[in-house]
């Protein structure tokens, strides 16, 4: 489901998730350009990327820097861990240039394969923000344990502002055990079927909330353009801060 424009509201942030497969596309070229397009497209405030850092070698980021600076309104938070990374672990934060950043840091949490999280806290137009980003294991008992350490961290941050916490769970069950551990705190949206790109069947990408947010639209973002440049769409919502 595409979603409207929207008009910029003083009192609505939009967030968004979108894992980038490190900008290789459904027809197997590396194309930054095309993934910075659908993120103009989506015109969130905030996005999490995930895959956003090569995987073997430096890591070196798949989104180069000066295309970012020339091809979109964003700039990323600063995680100061890898020279040549966008994120940690392949996970990133972009925010607009009128997003102010007040605090950034990496979390190590358990895994079975090399996982991590980043956060950051934020001053957008509608107030304050924390956000989590996150790309969970393949193992269902790994995802479950990552979820209850975010979880945890989570809770804190929301007793001092907003939070959001976005992310691809690689979760197909909707019952799950991450979801148990994330919904005692939080809700866990349905934006939609996001994987595969080609044909969405799979709720991997989540976007979960504290009761300090209200929901007004969620959905997955889907065109042609998103459809080839990564296996994964974009999802994304709009909160006002109660």
């Amino acid at each position: 489901m595409n979603h409207a424009k929207r008009g910029k509201s003083a009192a609505t942030v939009r967030v968004a998730s979108y894992n980038i497969r490190k900008a290789i596309g459904t027809d197997r070229v590396r194309n930054p350009l095309r993934i910075l397009k659908v993120l103009q497209d989506v015109d969130a405030d905030i996005v999490a990327l995930q895959e956003a850092d090569r995987r073997f070698g430096i890591r070196s980021r798949a989104l180069p820097q000066v295309l970012v600076e020339n091809h979109t309104d964003y700039v990323p938070v600063p995680l100061d861990v890898q020279h040549d990374s966008m994120g940690w672990h392949g996970n990133a934060i972009l925010v607009k240039k009128d997003i102010a950043v007040t605090h950034h840091d990496i979390i190590h949490i358990p895994y079975l394969e090399p996982r991590g999280v980043v956060t950051a806290t934020l001053e957008t137009r509608a107030g304050p923000l924390t956000v989590f980003g996150m790309h969970l294991d393949l193992s269902g008992l790994w995802r479950a344990r990552q979820a209850r350490a975010i979880a945890e961290l989570a809770e804190g941050a929301l007793a001092e502002r907003p939070t959001v916490l976005m992310g691809d769970l690689n979760e197909w069950r909707g019952q799950a055990g991450c979801f148990r551990e994330f919904g005692r705190h939080f809700t866990i949206l349905d934006c939609g079927p996001s994987f595969h790109s080609q044909r969405p069947i799979g709720r991997l990408d989540r976007i979960m909330h504290c009761d300090r947010l209200s929901l007004k639209a969620c959905g997955v973002y889907n065109s042609a353009l998103a459809a080839t440049a990564s296996d994964h769409l974009p999802v994304w919502a709009d909160f006002a801060l109660r």
